[in-house]
């Protein structure tokens, strides 16, 4: 387990073995080394003395993964791990020996974090393998087992009564499973700058799909053309902000996502981690005015690994300069 810093402990790295192992195996995208090239980016900036970095150890239950999925697909996760063989959904996110209890742990990584900032006992929060924005309600999708965001919000609402929860995405991907997770909900605040769905798995996220019944309106979808760099980042996040400003949540999840950075191999944004640097200081602010101060990072997805280490990065040491 990882030794806790020098610092009060208001900003903490949630890491470690428990979730590491989250990953499918060499040669995919989505391998078990990113967690490793983040650990080694921030003692290369010198950042691990200025945060806590533990390892949450603890895995989510059945009845908190079934705040938000359903049962039947939690019982077919189950039975996959034992198997161990074949895919989780349509070809991109494989089965393996265990994965149900590898996923649980991400999930419980999430709620982890969300207990010590709602107990005052951090003001903010980064985890790097979490953040698995894909995943449905009832499936597995593009890399994401089980949607520990969701189970959040909904362990959020039930546990401590928190209603107004802001979720900021600028990972390249939209974030379906959470979209369309709480589509309906007035008081989840979603808002997701993401490559245009025209050019880029999974295919939504436009301008028009702002909420559907009591929800609309709360949703705020900003697809970017392929090539969009820093420039139109900046503008799109100007919109985001003044969103962000009158809806007013209480808690702030931000979706950081590596794979807006140039030189993805999957995706086509040229951003460099100052977007990631200035959206972590813009959250921490907001958050300071009306939200106790609580943001969770979650690092999502990114696949080339210079960019995984630089954008995460960039966001801890955000976090903790904003302290």
């Amino acid at each position: 387990m990882f030794q806790r810093r020098k610092n009060k402990g208001e900003v903490r790295v949630l890491a470690g073995e428990s979730i590491a192992d989250y990953g499918f195996g060499n040669g995919h995208p989505f391998g078990q080394d990113r967690h490793e090239v983040f650990l080694r980016s921030l003692r290369e900036r010198e950042l691990e003395n200025r945060v806590w970095i533990e390892d949450p150890e603890r895995a989510a239950s059945r009845a908190e993964l079934e705040l938000f999925h359903t049962t039947r697909h939690v019982r077919f996760i189950e039975r996959m791990s034992i198997e161990g063989i074949g895919f989780l959904d349509e070809g991109d996110t494989p089965a393996f020996p265990g994965v149900y209890h590898t996923a649980a742990n991400v999930v419980g990584a999430t709620l982890a974090a969300g207990e010590l900032l709602v107990n005052g006992e951090a003001r903010r929060i980064f985890i790097p393998i979490a953040g698995l924005h894909h995943a449905a309600r009832d499936k597995t999708s593009g890399f994401c087992v089980f949607n520990d965001i969701g189970v959040l919000i909904e362990n959020l609402r039930k546990r401590h009564g928190i209603k107004r929860i802001a979720y900021v995405d600028i990972d390249a991907h939209h974030g379906d499973g959470v979209y369309y997770g709480f589509a309906s909900d007035p008081d989840l605040i979603f808002v997701d700058i993401h490559e245009d769905g025209r050019f880029l798995f999974p295919g939504t996220g436009h301008r028009e799909e702002t909420g559907i019944g009591p929800g609309e309106g709360m949703k705020l979808n900003i697809p970017m053309h392929p090539g969009a760099g820093d420039e139109e980042f900046f503008e799109a996040w100007a919109e985001c902000e003044a969103f962000l400003e009158d809806a007013r949540p209480e808690f702030y999840i931000l979706v950081a996502g590596a794979d807006s950075l140039a030189g993805d191999p999957l995706t086509h944004l040229q951003y460099s981690e100052e977007a990631h640097g200035m959206t972590a200081r813009a959250i921490c602010r907001l958050a300071d005015a009306h939200a106790q101060g609580r943001v969770l990072g979650l690092g999502a997805g990114g696949y080339n690994r210079r960019n995984v280490a630089a954008a995460w990065s960039r966001v801890v040491s955000e976090f903790a300069d904003s302290v």
